[in-house]
């Protein structure tokens, strides 16, 4: 039983809609009721339509495509929050925008994550909440609370029930091995690594694969799939003796148009198995593509910390 005294409120933004009833649901709540309209110049206006003084607030707003534009309604929507005299001001964004410029790779570059991380936190924000960051020194871009969620135990759950023959999973570059690791040992697999090279912005070729993965079913886990350059990528472990029956699990399915043709054209992709972080419309929707729900894990999390509980079992495999 909570024993917080302020009342959990949980609110949507335009950008997943769907997740956000679907976790209000979980937590047996109806969403909050404001509006976000864009006006005739392009302006977004905020208003939030009921009183939520005192009350404890989670705003549910992913910032995928238009990413400026959903990120732009979240920031009004914390401010108008703040204004309103909530208590607290939780916001759950499960794809941070953003997300993969957090380092200067080069000089003169913006740290653009770092960025965002500032804007959220002035405008008025409690806390955050994401899943499956690109880069898990964001964390250290905020001086509020936050709660790195992984989708890696929903994936888990579902490859265990396809029953694959002879699985290994792997990781789909160096940078992504800590987190391959983890889901490895969730799943209790053998870790294979791929080495690759980027040869332009939006492509890579891979140099080498560490592990052994002859006659085995690959189990690529990542974090995010936009322009797709990791599903012509992977084709490299077929070559090196894989079943040619990969399975891809990318949490966020940013999915631009070269991803789906990429996919079209992967025979060698069984199933690209993703998580609703992200909202899939029909023109996106594609035979291997299946989506899953992470609205039980947010809503726990959300549950957890209106109720002061800890957070540490929905953490517990990220050591």
């Amino acid at each position: 039983m909570s024993r917080n005294l302020h009342t959990l409120r949980i609110f949507s933004g335009n950008a997943n809609p769907a997740l956000a009833e679907e976790v209000a649901n979980h937590l047996n709540r109806p969403l909050g009721r404001s509006t976000a309209r864009r006006l005739p110049d392009s302006e977004i206006h905020i208003i939030i339509d009921e009183l939520v003084r005192e009350d404890d607030v989670f705003i549910i707003q992913p910032c995928p495509m238009p990413v400026n534009d959903n990120l732009m309604e979240l920031i009004l929507y914390i401010d108008a929050f703040r204004r309103a005299s909530a208590h607290s001001i939780n916001v759950v964004a499960p794809y941070y925008p953003y997300a993969r410029q957090e380092r200067m790779a080069r000089g003169r570059e913006a740290i653009s994550a770092r960025v965002v991380a500032n804007m959220l936190e002035n405008v008025g924000a409690s806390r955050v909440i994401y899943v499956d960051i690109h880069a898990e020194a964001t964390q250290g871009f905020f001086n509020i609370p936050v709660d790195p969620l992984s989708a890696m135990t929903v994936f888990a759950r579902h490859i265990q029930s396809l029953q694959l023959e002879d699985p290994v999973v792997v990781a789909p570059d160096v940078g992504r091995a800590k987190l391959a690791s983890r889901f490895a040992r969730l799943l209790n697999l053998p870790l294979a690594l791929m080495h690759k090279r980027r040869t332009s912005f939006t492509s890579t070729e891979t140099t080498a694969i560490v592990g052994d993965i002859e006659n085995k079913t690959p189990i690529v886990f990542d974090d995010l799939i936009a322009g797709g350059s990791v599903l012509t990528q992977v084709e490299s472990l077929v070559d090196a003796g894989a079943r040619p029956e990969v399975i891809m699990a990318i949490t966020h399915p940013v999915l631009l148009p070269s991803a789906l043709e990429r996919l079209d054209k992967a025979d060698y992709i069984s199933k690209l198995i993703v998580t609703d972080t992200i909202h899939v419309p029909k023109e996106k929707q594609h035979p291997k593509l299946e989506v899953l729900s992470i609205a039980p894990m947010l809503a726990e999390a959300i549950f957890r910390i209106h109720s002061g509980e800890s957070m540490s079992p929905l953490m517990k495999h990220q050591g």
